[in-house]
C-alpha cells in the first residue's frame, strides 16, 4: 500500500503515470472503467497516478491503495513541475448537485452517498445544491471529439468554497445532463458524447480551489436498461448514478501542494499514454522534463496524433500493448 508514511521515509520513491484522456473515443479506457485491469497491472510494480477516466464506472471503481487519483488538469500540472502531490488518506470529501437536478433524481443520489458513506465509512461531509442552474451543454466536434459547455460556471465554484469552508478536502461534483442522443457507444465504439464537457468541468474546478475534484452526470431517466449493452459500457447500464466511482477515487486522492511539500516530476519513473494521444502539454513537459514517455499501439483514439506526426520520434517509446509495458517494468523493477 502506498501512503504517506512511506513517500515520507523514501521522498525519493519512484511511480508510474498512466493516462487516458476522456471523450477522445481511446479503445482502452474511453468506456466505463474498462482500463482498470491494466492499471491495476502496472500498479502492483509500482504506484500510479491515474487519471478518473481509468477507473471510474458508475457504481463500481477500478481504484486501488497503490493508485494515485488525479485530475487531468492537476495531472498536467504535475509533470509540468507547478504542483506536488501529498498522498493522503480518508479525505473529508463534499459534494456539489446543480440546481436543475429534479427532486427525484436528487433524492436518488443523496440515498446513494449515504449507502456508499455507510458501507465505505468515506467521510462524507455534507453537500451543496448550487444557487442557480449550472447549463451543461455537450457536443461532438468535426474531428469527432467529445466537447461542450458550461453556461454558468460561477455558481459551481460558489458552492465549491462552500464546502471548502465547511473542511471539504475533495470534491464531487454532479450536474444535470440532457439525454444524450442514441449512438454506436453501447456497442462499446464510437466517443463517449457527454465524456469532454465532464473533463472541462473537472478541470475548471480543480484549477480554482486547488483540491481534487471530479464530476459525474445526472440524467433525468433514471430506469435501468433491460438490453445486453457490450461489456466495456455495462457499468453504466445497471445504474440510475455515477456518484460512487467518485466518492471512492477521491477517499484516498492525493491533495494538491506546493512541489516541494509532496511527490513531485521527479518522482516519476515513466508515463504510459494511448498511441496516438501524444499532442499534449503532458507528453510535452515529460520529455522536457527527461521522463520516459510510452506509446500502446493497441490503445487508438480518434486524436491521431503519434510519435511521427509530432516528429519525436527519438523522445517516445513505442510499444504493441500495455503487457509489454508491464513486461518493461518487470525487468527495470526486479
Amino acid at each position: 500500500m502506498f501512503d504517506i508514511e512511506s513517500w515520507r521515509i523514501n521522498p525519493d520513491v519512484k511511480i508510474g503515470l498512466m493516462a487516458i484522456p476522456t471523450g477522445i473515443g481511446a479503445s482502452i479506457g474511453g468506456y466505463a472503467g474498462d482500463a482498470s485491469s491494466v492499471a491495476q497491472k502496472i500498479s502492483k510494480l509500482l504506484p500510479l497516478v491515474v487519471n478518473p477516466n481509468i477507473v471510474n464506472a458508475a457504481v463500481f471503481s477500478g481504484i486501488n491503495d497503490d493508485m494515485l487519483y488525479v485530475e487531468g488538469s492537476a495531472m498536467n500540472d504535475f509533470v509540468k513541475g507547478d504542483i506536488g502531490l501529498l498522498p493522503s488518506k480518508n479525505n473529508k470529501i463534499g459534494i456539489i448537485f446543480d440546481k436543475s437536478i429534479p427532486d427525484n433524481v436528487l433524492n436518488i443520489h443523496i440515498n446513494t452517498l449515504n449507502a456508499v458513506k455507510t458501507v465505505y465509512g468515506i467521510d462524507i461531509l455534507g453537500y451543496e445544491i448550487t444557487e442557480e442552474e449550472v447549463g451543461v451543454e455537450f457536443s461532438m466536434n468535426d474531428s469527432g471529439i467529445s466537447s461542450g459547455s458550461v453556461c454558468n460556471p460561477d455558481t459551481l465554484l460558489d458552492a465549491g468554497r462552500k464546502l471548502q469552508n465547511k473542511g471539504a478536502q475533495a470534491i464531487a461534483v454532479v450536474c444535470f445532463f440532457d439525454e444524450p442522443p442514441e449512438d454506436d457507444y453501447e456497442n462499446g465504439c464510437g466517443v463517449d458524447i457527454v465524456g469532454g464537457v465532464e473533463a472541462v468541468i473537472s478541470h475548471y474546478m480543480s484549477k480554482n480551489l486547488f483540491c481534487p475534484c471530479v464530476h459525474a452526470p445526472a440524467f433525468a431517466d433514471v430506469s435501468i436498461s433491460e438490453k445486453i449493452v457490450d461489456p466495456k459500457v455495462s457499468a453504466e447500464y445497471i445504474t440510475p448514478t455515477f456518484l460512487p466511482c467518485l466518492l471512492l477515487g477521491l477517499k484516498n486522492a492525493p491533495l494538491i501542494v506546493k512541489p516541494s511539500e509532496g511527490l513531485n516530476y521527479k518522482n516519476l519513473h515513466s508515463i504510459v499514454m494511448p498511441y496516438n494521444s501524444l499532442g499534449t502539454s503532458l507528453v510535452f513537459d515529460a520529455i522536457d522534463n527527461k521522463i520516459p514517455v510510452y506509446a500502446v499501439k493497441e490503445n487508438k483514439t480518434v486524436l491521431g496524433v503519434d510519435r511521427f506526426s509530432l516528429n519525436l520520434q527519438d523522445d517516445i517509446i513505442e510499444l504493441e500493448s500495455y503487457d509489454e509495458y508491464v513486461e518493461a517494468l518487470k525487468g527495470e523493477l526486479g
